[in-house]
């Protein structure tokens, strides 16, 4: 088991690995990881993650107060987004949050990560929802991502960047990867004229692998998100979970409603067409 030093040096090492991936500009960026029910570790604010030492890093209780830091360094001020997933997550050990290129420009587009594209993504990641826009450094961040913990292990902020979690700090910031590397490519695949997804029987069964491997963590192959008969993956962004969380955030415009009907409208008139070709 690592001691609290060791969990320090491991802070500062994916603190450069986000900066040097260019998930973070500046100061931007914290980190977090569960010590006890009542002991926190985290980043400071104000401080590049890219150049932090283990002395940089602030100790703090679960409501974010600081219960040790060296002179001169504070608890980052998105410390409260942080505690609300511990408070809702008992499973959760850490909690990463970034602003990566591609997946932060789906967040300020409106646009969640929904669509199943590569197998590893729907297995390890499952869909990346957008929790409504919040005043940085205020509860209004936490108290809009409270609704999407207990069903997913990823989120986009909406304008503001990515936050993912895990059961140790190398999980969560592997789930930042992921999402970054799938917002991505469904970014460069809609630039080649849009992606291939797959059908609902095949996420079905990359669902059962995700099952058979028992991996941890919320995922919608272990919590149906919808209350018709679609797969998250496949709801054409109109699935609700159970508590009425829709997939995605408030933000989603009256525009991309429109383009979801149009397309469906292409779809259903090119069926007709081929029918009537003798193409189907």
């Amino acid at each position: 088991m690592q001691n609290e030093f060791e969990i320090k040096k491991q802070i500062c090492e994916i603190g450069r690995r986000i900066y040097n991936k260019g998930m973070v500009a500046a100061n931007d960026g914290n980190i977090s990881v569960k010590l006890s029910d009542n002991e926190y570790l985290c980043t400071p604010t104000g401080v590049s993650k890219g150049f932090m030492t283990p002395e940089y890093i602030c100790k703090v209780d679960k409501e974010g107060k600081v219960i040790q830091a060296n002179p001169g360094f504070r608890p980052s001020s998105e410390i409260k987004m942080h505690m609300r997933v511990y408070a809702k997550r008992p499973d959760v050990g850490s909690v990463v949050h970034a602003h990566p290129m591609y997946a932060t420009s789906f967040a300020i587009a409106g646009i969640p990560l929904t669509q199943p594209i590569m197998p590893e993504a729907v297995i390890a990641l499952g869909c990346v929802p957008i929790a409504e826009y919040g005043t940085p450094s205020t509860m209004e961040i936490p108290d809009n991502v409270e609704k999407y913990l207990p069903y997913f292990d990823a989120v986009l902020l909406e304008s503001h960047g990515a936050l993912t979690w895990s059961g140790d700090l190398l999980s969560a910031y592997m789930k930042m990867e992921s999402v970054e590397f799938y917002a991505q490519l469904l970014y460069q695949s809609k630039m080649l004229g849009g992606p291939k997804e797959f059908d609902q029987a095949t996420v079905e069964r990359l669902y059962e692998i995700r099952r058979q491997m028992g991996l941890p963590g919320k995922h919608p192959a272990n919590l149906c998100q919808n209350k018709g008969t679609k797969n998250c993956h496949n709801c054409g962004g109109s699935c609700s979970s159970h508590s009425g969380v829709g997939q995605h955030s408030g933000s989603v415009t009256a525009n991309q409603n429109v383009n979801v009907q149009n397309a469906d409208l292409v779809a259903s008139i090119t069926a007709k067409v081929m029918a009537q070709l003798g193409l189907q």
